[in-house]
């Protein structure tokens, strides 16, 4: 299955460009968030079939906007994929705990993010 609708989610500009650029060849509805509060905003009205998401984050990290992704039941079944430079054995098991599928660390290959579209999107 091909995702239909992607979130992409970082308060840096170009962290979010690079993401855009990443995803660019899939056809699907790309739309971002800049915060944690947004993205979270954004899973509830566009109902995203993945989001990719930075973890250190401002108003709402994305820790927190995973868990209340994964707490509401319109969208606990979306996919979040977390992209940051956070890559420690803490971090990935807090990760995996707030209901992400992957932390992928930055630097990454636009490969990385492709896979996880075909594979959950």
């Amino acid at each position: 299955m091909t995702a239909k609708k992607i979130l992409l989610v970082d308060d840096s500009p170009a962290h979010l460009k690079d993401l855009q650029n990443a995803v660019a060849s899939v056809d699907a509805h790309v739309f971002t968030a800049t915060s944690g509060k947004e993205a979270v905003s954004k899973a509830k009205s566009e109902k995203p079939d993945i989001i990719f998401m930075d973890i250190v984050m401002s108003d709402l990290d994305g820790f927190g906007a995973c868990r209340e992704i994964k707490q509401d039941a319109e969208t606990k079944d979306i996919p979040v994929v977390f992209v940051s430079t956070k890559n420690n054995r803490a971090d990935k098991l807090w990760a995996d705990k707030q209901g992400a599928v992957d932390l992928i660390t930055k630097p990454y290959e636009p490969e990385q993010l492709l896979a996880h579209i075909a594979r959950l999107g």
